[in-house]
């Protein structure tokens, strides 16, 4: 089984740039042996009938269809879009000044 020592631990800390203590480096070395000793129990797990796959379940495209349309053609009805603005002015969405010029 794989054995991740505190030594190991404090050279990844120090190339992460972390600072630990003495009682960090020996809780993350075993939790990061249980992480190690887990994956390499999958490993161990008898696969040779199992096709590879890139996701356990199938994918379903959530998008909605692609819609031609001409050219210039609005997607939103400007109206509608405009109704639910909290303020517009002019045909366009009103918004507060930010940099305080005239």
């Amino acid at each position: 089984m794989p054995s991740i020592t505190r030594e190991e631990v404090a050279h990844l800390a120090k190339l992460s740039r972390l600072e630990l203590s003495d009682a960090e480096l020996d809780h993350f070395a075993g939790q990061l042996d249980a992480i190690v000793s887990a994956v390499a129990r999958v490993g161990e797990l008898p696969t040779e009938h199992v096709p590879p796959t890139s996701h356990p379940q199938p994918l379903t495209n959530v998008f909605r269809a692609d819609i031609v349309r001409p050219a210039g053609t609005p997607v939103l009805d400007r109206a509608e879009v405009l109704a639910q603005a909290p303020a517009a002015e002019d045909e366009r969405f009103r918004v507060p000044r930010i940099l305080g010029e005239d």
